[in-house]
Parts: C-alpha cells; structure tokens; sequence
C-alpha cells in the first residue's frame, strides 16, 4: 500500500516536493494551503489539494491524521507550533519550516507519542548540517568548520545584484539578527554583515562572505574549536546593505511621516520587493562550500564539500527550490525505506554520523541533478 505524504504549504517548494514524490508513484501525495493562488500552481492534475487554515490546532489535526507522514513547509512564524500539533497527532515529520524557537524543547513529546522527526533538513540549514556532521564523525577532533552559502541571480542587475526566492522581509531579517558563531569552543555574537571576505568559485568567480546567523543547531550538537557560516553575495552587496541598516530603513518601529504612522521596516520591504522578486524564467543559483579541518589518528585533514546548482529550464524550477525540496524529500524516502528509526526529534548532523544515510541522501539528489562534490586532503 502507497504510503500517504501531506505537504503542509504550497510555497516556493511545495511544488518541486510534490511532484518529486509523485514522480516513481510510490505515494499518494497531497498539499495543504490557506492560499488557493498557491495551489493553483501547482499544476500537476494528479496531486490532491486541500485548502485549509493551517494556523488553526483543531483544522491541522483533524486534517493531518489521514496521512503517514507529514512535510512540514509553512512558513517560519507558525512553524513550531505546526509540527508540535503535528507531534501531538502522532505523526512522522520531515521539517523546513525553518522557525526560530528550538525544536529540542519538543523532543519530549516526539518521544511519548513515539514519532520521528527530521528538523531543518534543507539545504543550508540541512545538507550543510549533516556534511559537517559526516566530517565531524570522521574526525577525532574538529579545530574548524567553515559554512559558506547564498542563492544568487546567475545575471547580475545593478544597483542589487540580487535577487529573493522567498520575502523580502524574511531576506532583511537575515541582515539583522546578530550572527552567532564559535570561538574557541565558545559561543560569541557578532553583527550580521561583518568580517568581508572574497572567495573564488567555480562557475561564478569571485563571491563575497559575511557573517550571518546560520549555525543553529550546530552551535550546540557538534565540538569544534571554531565555527562560523557566512552568507554568500557578489562583491560590494555588505556595504549597500549596510548603508541601509545603518541609517534606520531596517527600524520595525512606526515613524509619523506627515501625519501618517510609517514602518521604516516595511515600507523598505516594499520597494524592494518588486526590485528583488525572482521572476519566471529568471536563472538563479545556488553555491555552497562546507570545510571542516581536524585531526584524524595523528594526521591534520580538510573535508570539503561543493555544491552548484541551477534553476532548471526543463521543469521550471528555481535552483533554491530544488536544493532545499528534494533534500526534504529524499528524507521522506528515508523513513519510508526505514534507514532512519529514531523516535524523537533529530537534526541533520545526526545522520551524518550513518555512512549509509549520507550515501542515500548524496546519490538521491545526484539522480535529481543536485550534485555535491566532495573532498578529503591532508593539511601539511
């Protein structure tokens, strides 16, 4: 008997994950969304819509209990409490809702209701977690890990040179979050947009690196003297946004202008949304490097890990959509295959730790055109 997946969000990835799990006809697969525009675009005939108001308890539970596991991919603001009700229903969970409160502080109750759940398992937070996870396991001490990743327009269009898969305000919220990164096995805090650094990569040159907040879980699941991930720009891009930061139009707090109660915040996302919207047919990219340096028996040794990957012509699907949706989805067949077992709640380090998981989520995406390369070195 196919097993019954629901996608809770009919977004940026909704599409790309439905019609992948639909695509070998092992499942029987359908979407959830609030938004009928959204699931209108789902095009494909055969996927089951449902529109529902995924931010009410009692909708979600009574709808969610149909199904044997659920893709959690509403946004990040209803996120936690989605999969706790989720949890609650006793279901399995693919999670990249991506919300900002702790997934662990429900790894109790994953446990009494005896349910698996996959957090974060994207593509940066995601593959990026359990490729250090891999490396780290290799090791027997890790001095240093290195996360380098950013979705780019492949055309480069002035003043920008940037184009958004997902909110403006989202975006901007990146640039405002202080970035925490490890120090000398401490956790330190430092302003998103600092420490500039440039960096050469294959198929798009020289990229510039900042810091951003982007550990998460890391920070707290893998030991390591230092560690840091960094958003990945064209050169010049920092300091544009730092102007803007730095003279109020980032400031959430209304300003009378003229009589009228004015958000700096949102009247700065406003205009930028046309300017940043990635547009059908446009080509973005994405580019990701993971370095993690230690000790292995004496010896000094540098994994590394590289990814580029494009907006598909063929299907019409934006790079970031496919490097973050099929991540998701080869996690379903994980559980549906049984290589993952672990009741709770787990993060993607974890699986780094199973040669046979990393192998089956590297070869999975690679068959779906998402290709990581992959690099082991002494350090002399």
């Amino acid at each position: 008997m196919k097993k019954k997946i629901l996608i809770l969000g009919a977004g940026l990835v909704g599409r790309p994950m439905a019609l992948d799990l639909m695509s070998d006809g092992s499942f029987e697969v359908a979407v959830a969304d609030i938004s009928e525009a959204q699931l209108n675009s789902l095009g494909d005939e055969s996927i089951d819509r449902i529109k529902a108001d995924l931010s009410d308890e009692n909708t979600l539970k009574t709808l969610v209990r149909d199904y044997d596991i659920i893709l959690n991919a509403v946004p990040g603001s209803i996120g936690f409490r989605t999969l706790k009700w989720c949890i609650e229903t006793r279901k399995d969970v693919i999670d990249i809702a991506f919300y900002p409160e702790d997934p662990f502080d429900l790894s109790e109750l994953a446990k009494t209701n005896q349910v698996k759940v996959i957090c974060d398992i994207g593509v940066a937070p995601g593959m990026s977690n359990m490729l250090t996870g891999y490396a780290a396991h290799q090791l027997d001490h890790v001095s240093k890990v290195d996360i380098y990743v950013g979705g780019l327009p492949k055309v480069r269009t002035k003043p920008w040179e940037y184009k958004a898969v997902f909110s403006p305000t989202d975006v901007i919220e990146e640039y405002t979050r202080p970035a925490r990164l490890v120090e000398h096995k401490n956790i330190v805090t430092k302003p998103a947009l600092t420490e500039i650094e440039l960096l050469e990569f294959e198929n798009v040159g020289t990229l510039e690196a900042f810091n951003s907040d982007g550990l998460r879980s890391l920070m707290f699941t893998i030991e390591a003297d230092m560690m840091r991930e960094k958003t990945l720009r064209y050169p010049g891009y920092a300091e544009k946004i730092k102007l803007l930061s730095d003279n109020g139009f980032f400031n959430p707090e209304v300003v009378d202008v003229s009589g009228q109660q004015v958000s700096p915040l949102e009247m700065t996302s406003k205009l930028l949304f046309d300017q940043w919207k990635l547009q059908t047919g446009e080509v973005d990219v994405t580019v990701m490097r993971i370095t993690a340096e230690g000790e292995k028996n004496g010896e000094s040794l540098r994994y590394q890990f590289d990814l580029y990957d494009e907006y598909d012509p063929i299907t019409g699907i934006h790079s970031m959509a496919r490097t973050t949706g099929y991540t998701a989805t080869m996690a379903v067949r994980l559980l549906d295959k049984g290589l993952f077992s672990t009741i709770g709640i787990t993060v993607p380090e974890f699986l780094g730790k199973d040669q046979k998981v990393v192998d089956f989520m590297l070869d999975g995406l690679k068959k779906r055109g998402v290709v990581y390369k992959s690099s082991v070195n002494k350090i002399s």
